[in-house]
């Protein structure tokens, strides 16, 4: 027995790192590859594209391609409307183009699918346990504490705060044009689009100062965002291995730098503002007023709240965090990609401007959502064309049967009219491709055309079966939609009713000009050849 410890305890010694690292790999590739072929006798047998790497499966397909939406659409006009696409190391995930599987999908959103192991990681690691990390009853519990701050009421008030936003924003451009002594300016409008200032007073009574050129830690790190350097080879293959080896994303990177410092920036600011709302609740200072959507959320952690509506600390600044984020990340990609859209489109822009100026003053919040149907469908077009969201993925939580409005055909050759999904398997929505899916939305598909939303049948009968907000996936659907649609619809409106009033938009360099995706905190359009997420315009004062 001693002989036998020793041997092993030599063997052992002689390893090197690299020998315990390959070893350990194979060990947890062979678990995996087990895990999958269990599934797979439980799971319907989908065709789909070949892997294309040994490694990576076709992951590498999809993230090396400007336009994943399109590989996605292109697979399902190959294979069906219900396909299976290899990952890493043997890995499968299904990916649902369909509209009644997308709804279904939906429908058991936080029970029956749940996040992956990575996005339990990487979303208690950015934002912590609110709404966004929350399954099931605490999902609910948790969206229940936040509603009351996302009434119908309650953003329509935020709206002049929306205003004075962009008014500072109108104010600097000028400055621009002024100084550059003519009636133009070449502007970095990306940067402009993710000042802090309007969720900061709508959503927290704070004004982190980013229009009037202070610079608060938070703003510093989301603008450091903008710098980062694009994905290379070896971050690519870590983020394909990511889905097979959550712990992967505690390996050191500047990225991961950014991520920690934008999460202690915000904790500062965050607790900081809980601890303000509740001195103002003792002393009787938020009574008979309306109240910041953090204030609510102050409340909700109070002591003596009503159990329904409750939230802890912990909780309300996770949601805080998610908030910051969320407006930083979604309505400026939002924002940008409407400029980019309209200095493209001239006739569009002449449209929308003719529209806007028509209302003389600034439109009221009830204007914005009932009396601007152009303004409303450039929003939900952009919306359409570029979601900001790339993708829904979840686990099955338990073995579920998907029903699927066309047939599929399996790898056996079986025609089905729904497919079966064991526990554990990944199923996923591409976003872009369902919003863009010309078997959806028509040949015109791909098109910037907002008259689509406004013309008589301008929505096909099979992007009608689209379940989600005004049938889009831009919000998601089901119990997790975003709660906070109300508010990014709100403030983009705002923000483009004052710019087109008083601004024509053109690319920089012709209307020819490349635009391609750049990469801050996630994914969004650049002018080909510059750094980081910039996105330089022409920015011309409208004469009238």
């Amino acid at each position: 027995m001693t002989s036998i410890v020793f041997r092993l305890t030599t063997i052992v010694h002689s390893l090197n790192v690299l020998d315990i690292a390959v070893a350990v790999a194979g060990a947890l590739a062979f678990h995996v590859a087990v895990g999958e072929t269990r599934r797979r006798f439980k799971t319907t047998q989908l065709r789909g594209p070949p892997a294309s790497s040994f490694i990576f499966g076709a992951g590498k397909d999809v993230l090396d391609s400007p336009d994943s939406g399109q590989v996605y659409e292109a697979w399902a006009q190959e294979y069906g409307v219900a396909f299976e696409v290899p990952l890493a190391l043997g890995k499968k995930k299904i990916i649902l183009c369909d509209p009644k599987a997308i709804a279904h999908f939906f429908a058991g959103d936080t029970s029956t699918y749940g996040h992956t192991a990575l996005d339990k990681v990487t979303l208690e690691r950015s934002v912590g346990k609110g709404i966004l990390w929350a399954m099931g009853e605490n999902h609910r519990r948790q969206r229940r504490s936040m509603s009351p701050a996302f009434t119908y009421a309650s953003i329509g008030k935020l709206t002049p705060v929306f205003y004075n936003c962009v008014y500072k924003v109108k104010a600097g451009w000028d400055e621009i044009i002024d100084a550059n002594d003519e009636d133009s300016a070449i502007i970095e409008v990306a940067q402009w689009c993710v000042k802090l200032d309007s969720v900061g007073l709508a959503g927290f009574s704070h004004d982190f100062g980013a229009l009037d050129g202070k610079k608060a830690p938070v703003t510093q790190v989301f603008e450091a965002f903008q710098d980062s350097s694009k994905r290379n080879d070896m971050s690519s293959g870590v983020f394909l291995l990511l889905q097979v080896f959550p712990a992967l994303v505690y390996i050191p990177s500047p990225r991961m730098r950014l991520v920690r410092e934008l999460h202690y920036a915000m904790v500062d600011v965050c607790n900081a503002m809980l601890d303000k709302t509740k001195k103002e609740k003792e002393a009787g200072a938020l009574a008979g007023r309306e109240k910041s959507i953090i204030e609510v959320l102050g409340m909700q952690s109070a002591e003596g709240t009503d159990s329904a509506f409750y939230a802890t600390r912990e909780e309300a600044l996770a949601q805080m965090k998610a908030l910051l984020i969320a407006a930083y990340e979604s309505s400026a990609i939002n924002l940008v990609w409407a400029l980019v859209e309209l200095a493209r489109n001239p006739d569009v822009q002449t449209t929308l401007r003719e529209e806007l100026l028509a209302c003389r003053a600034d439109p009221t919040y009830e204007q914005l959502n009932k009396t601007l149907p152009y303004l409303d469908a450039v929003a939900h077009e952009t919306l359409r064309l570029h979601p900001s969201i790339p993708d829904f993925e979840r686990i099955a939580e338990k073995d579920d049967v998907i029903p699927l409005s066309e047939p599929v055909h399996t790898k056996a050759g079986e025609v089905l009219d729904s497919i079966r999904v064991a526990a554990g398997t990944l199923v996923a929505i591409s976003t872009p491709s369902v919003n863009r899916s010309a078997a959806i939305w028509g040949i015109d598909a791909k098109e910037f055309r907002p008259e689509r939303w406004i013309d008589k049948d301008g929505i096909t009968k099979k992007a009608q079966e689209i379940q989600g907000h005004r049938h889009l996936l831009s919000f998601g659907d089901g119990p997790r939609m975003c709660i906070g649609k109300g508010i990014a619809l709100t403030m983009f409106k705002v923000v483009l009713s004052v710019l087109m009033k008083n601004y024509v938009f053109e690319m920089r360099d012709g209307p020819n000009t490349k635009i391609e995706m750049g990469r801050a905190l996630s994914v969004r359009p650049k002018v080909a050849g510059e750094q980081g997420a910039r996105l330089p315009l022409r920015v011309r004062r409208y004469e009238g």
